[in-house]
């Protein structure tokens, strides 16, 4: 029997929940600190025009994911090195989609990023071709009736603006919740960069998961990555997370799929 072409081999429903080891060396370290993860439901069709060549949206009971999330990376280093003093550590919200490519790799595309450090932001794009800006963002926290409550603002050089405000839960989410396992067990992303496209592996432990609400959102980020609408509903799910600590291999290059 003849083997299924690579874009129609069946994946599993879910992805896995635990990262593969990575193969060859750390290209870097960091940490992932309180994220909020506020995703909403859409078409893959509406998704498919913003991927990268050799990659398709991954999709879950006929849809996949949109995710504005907001968070703090922190302590980021070369290799195995330690971390880099105040550079390694800033403020970050990123627009991003759910990728799949024809040897399988379930990762994240992201239409956009919005760091506050500007030697990171002008690295990534020279070295990686990530679509980072360097805008203003700032974060709040406050404790309320037992519960803490995150406030995150950004506004990039052209002026778009979003303010998001969560409250976490004290619920932790469980492998019944296959809408967080969708978009958060990603170890990898895909990148256009130089003509080609790129898969870029990480690993990190299984996300610590709590229930969240959305006590405020007033957001342009969705809208000018190309998704204009949609910070005008409620989000379909929503998540956060205190910490997750991360690895990443060198970039490697998608294999040409084989000609037909």
């Amino acid at each position: 029997m003849n083997a299924a072409p690579p874009d129609e081999r069946p994946l599993d429903r879910l992805p896995a929940a635990a990262a593969a080891p990575l193969e060859g060396p750390v290209m870097m370290h960091q940490h992932w600190d309180d994220l909020a993860f506020l995703h909403w439901a859409v078409d893959p069709a509406l998704v498919a025009p913003h991927l990268p060549p050799g990659v398709r949206p991954d999709v879950l009971d006929g849809v996949t994911y949109v995710g504005l999330i907001p968070f703090t990376l922190r302590g980021a280093g070369p290799g195995r090195l330690p971390a880099v003093p105040w550079f390694g550590t800033f403020l970050e919200t990123n627009v991003r989609m759910y990728s799949v490519d024809d040897a399988g790799r379930r990762g994240v595309v992201f239409a956009s990023l919005d760091a506050t450090r500007l030697a990171v932001v002008l690295g990534a794009r020279l070295v990686f071709g990530l679509p980072y800006r360097w805008s203003r963002m700032r974060r709040a926290q406050r404790e309320r009736e037992g519960a803490r409550e995150f406030a995150w603002t950004c506004r990039t050089p052209a002026g778009v603006r979003s303010r998001v405000v969560v409250r976490e839960g004290a619920d932790e989410l469980g492998a019944d919740d296959e809408v967080a396992r969708f978009v958060t067990a990603r170890f990898g992303l895909h990148v256009a960069h130089l003509g080609r496209t790129w898969w870029v592996a990480n690993e990190h432990e299984e996300w610590p998961l709590r229930s969240a609400r959305v006590l405020a959102l007033d957001d342009g980020l969705l809208a000018a990555a190309g998704f204009p609408g949609l910070a005008g509903r409620a989000p379909d799910h929503v998540a956060f997370s205190r910490r997750v600590t991360t690895r990443f291999a060198l970039p490697r290059e998608l294999a040409a799929p084989p000609a037909r």
